[in-house]
């Protein structure tokens, strides 16, 4: 058995997990506590998914296993094969995933075990308390925020939200938020400011929803005005693109003092898929769509465009929760403290010189 928190969501469905990482939430059921759990009892099987490039490395490692197996029922030494199959493995790993072209780290970006907004949340913050709505019209379930603990510190925590299963993504909307998700982002934002809490954004989207509700509750308006009162914001900023960051609908939430991308993620106007139909009139053409967008990070990097990477344990965010969330906490905790040393009016003409910059073209 194992203890595990509960945290209570505000939805109608009743026993419905929200992440696959340890956290379980019985949906509008339950305060915050811990109970004993089992959470075999709960979980779903999911198989382990591996990428076409990933499948030479997924052999290797299944004749490692039928090896072990093999060693266990016979007294043949086979230890000498099972390390040097082991090393194999290892430099095979090594040179797949430090030489990933543009589309494959989309692939891994879009894997279905890696992390979501939420699960970072609870295992960066010691307490996290989610705040709800835009005062006007709903609460977006695409874009979730509140106030978490992280080392002492209490910031704002803001991001893009997906699911899981077929369930969560409906009532998540794959991510993409609407108008009153962009506009809770900046209810958010201002009650930080007025209490003076240093803000996060955790950026992870497909793309803001391009429905016609979504066009006829002021969509674009939403996104703009987001954009033009984050440039004023009084206290530090610290944008994280840890997933997709398509177009406007990343932007959205993405103009900070730091703007920060994890290694396969990706950052750009448009997906290779929608660029490959515009240009070629087919999806067919994405992998190639990917290279010319330049959207990864070491691109962005290069391009000036964000201001640094943070790096995933081999083989992408997801094979290590853990370690991946203590680098993003690490690099959080850094960059608020160089922040925080300057002056509210110095960090927004820094700001604002560092955007103006960009797309320029000399000579």
């Amino acid at each position: 058995m194992e203890e595990v928190l509960l945290r209570p969501v505000q939805t109608a469905e009743s026993f419905d997990f929200e992440g696959n990482h340890g956290f379980f939430v019985l949906k509008g059921v339950f305060d915050c506590m811990s109970i004993p759990i089992n959470p075999a009892i709960f979980a779903t099987t999911q198989a382990t998914m591996e990428l076409d490039f990933e499948k030479p490395i997924a052999e290797l490692e299944a004749k490692l296993e039928d090896m072990k197996e093999l060693a266990k029922d016979s007294d043949k030494d086979v230890q000498s094969a099972i390390g040097a199959l082991e090393k194999k493995i290892k430099a095979l790993k090594k040179e797949t995933y430090d030489n990933l072209t543009g589309w494959q780290r989309v692939q891994l970006s879009r894997h279905p075990d890696r992390p979501y907004t939420l699960d970072y949340i609870y295992e960066m913050t010691s307490d996290f308390i989610e705040l709800f709505g835009d005062r006007s019209v709903a609460d977006d379930k695409a874009m979730v925020g509140g106030l978490g603990v992280i080392d002492g510190q209490t910031f704002m925590i803001i991001g893009q939200q997906k699911g899981r299963n077929t369930k969560q993504r409906q009532l998540r909307n794959f991510g993409m938020a609407n108008p009153e998700g962009y506009r809770k982002a900046l209810r958010l934002m201002k009650l930080a400011e007025k209490f003076n809490k240093p803000i996060v954004t955790l950026i992870d989207t497909p793309g803001a929803f391009p429905g016609l509700e979504a066009e006829e509750r002021g969509q674009g308006e939403a996104i703009a005005r987001n954009l033009k009162e984050m440039f004023t914001l009084r206290v530090p900023v610290i944008c994280i693109v840890i997933g997709e960051g398509a177009s406007g609908g990343a932007l959205g939430i993405a103009i900070g003092d730091r703007v920060l991308m994890l290694e396969n993620a990706w950052y750009s106007v448009i997906s290779p898929e929608n660029c490959s139909t515009i240009l070629w009139r087919s999806w067919d053409y994405k992998e190639q769509a990917a290279e010319v967008l330049k959207l990864t990070a070491k691109d962005m990097l290069a391009n000036k465009l964000i201001d640094g990477i943070i790096h995933e344990p081999l083989g992408g965010a997801h094979k290590d929760l853990q370690w991946m969330a203590g680098e993003v906490k690490k690099t959080i905790m850094k960059n608020f403290k160089e922040l925080d040393k300057l002056a509210p009016e110095d960090r927004i003409s820094q700001r604002v010189d560092k955007f103006s910059a960009m797309g320029v073209v000399k000579g």
